[in-house]
């Protein structure tokens, strides 16, 4: 089995950890090319134990693929990722350009507005409570990858909440508002609260709003789940271990 590719997922490359922020490490494996051709595949997932500082689990590259012609999210985060544990850019960019051309833009943003808006919601710092600035940033980075892909006909957008930002600026009083949260973040644990700023909830409610169109069921794609069929062929000819 390889792993060629392994990153940091969570608020360190988000772009806002706190303090008590532990590592959330994902990696990608491929198995050899044999194991793929059984009728009883192993797990497409590895898992390790939980503890107060590591969160480590990895994806079959089979799982990846098939997930990235479904549009799911994920996939192409761990592959933008700004932390690189280790990898080979070359898998990556294999990996990557199926991404770019079987990403269904509609989905990605359902992704993004159901996650977002949740955890918004649920902080209550729509309404101008007190909250968890877990939660808001939780809701804030899709908000801003919402804002993102409004603004960038490109595939897949950065995982960086700041790179988000730089690409696709918000106001200026929204920009320096979430600066302001971050370094408050920076120095608060993971449990601390705090009151948002009006002009970063008007933005993010309208974000939202504005996307609130993406709701939708997708439809089939053959010509996507044709491409990654290829894609996962040549993946595992390159990197499937013999």
């Amino acid at each position: 089995m390889a792993v060629p590719w392994a990153v940091e997922s969570g608020s360190r490359a988000w772009g806002f950890p706190s303090p008590d922020s532990d590592y959330d490490c994902r990696f990608l494996f491929v198995r050899r090319r044999r194991d793929y051709l059984s009728p009883w595949r192993p797990r497409d997932v590895i898992e390790t134990p939980l503890d107060a500082v590591l969160d480590v689990n990895g994806w079959d590259a089979v799982k990846a693929v098939r997930l990235a012609a479904n549009g799911n999210a994920t996939v192409g985060e761990w592959l933008r990722s700004p932390l690189v544990y280790d990898g080979d850019p070359a898998f990556r960019d294999a990996l990557l350009a199926l991404v770019d051309d079987v990403v269904d833009r509609a989905a990605l943003g359902r992704h993004y507005v159901h996650v977002g808006r949740d955890h918004w919601l649920r902080s209550g710092a729509g309404q101008g409570a007190e909250c968890s600035l877990k939660k808001v940033f939780y809701a804030l980075r899709p908000a801003a990858t919402l804002h993102w892909m409004a603004h960038h006909d490109s595939a897949t957008p950065p995982m960086n909440l700041q790179q988000l930002l730089a690409e696709a600026p918000p106001p200026a009083d929204v920009a320096e508002a979430i600066v302001d949260l971050v370094a408050a973040k920076a120095i608060t644990r993971e449990v601390g609260d705090g009151v948002i700023a009006l002009p970063v909830r008007d933005w993010v409610n309208r974000v939202f709003a504005d996307a609130a169109g993406l709701d939708g069921v997708p439809g089939e794609r053959p010509a996507a789940r044709q491409r990654a069929t290829e894609a996962f062929v040549d993946l595992v000819d390159r990197w499937g271990a013999e």
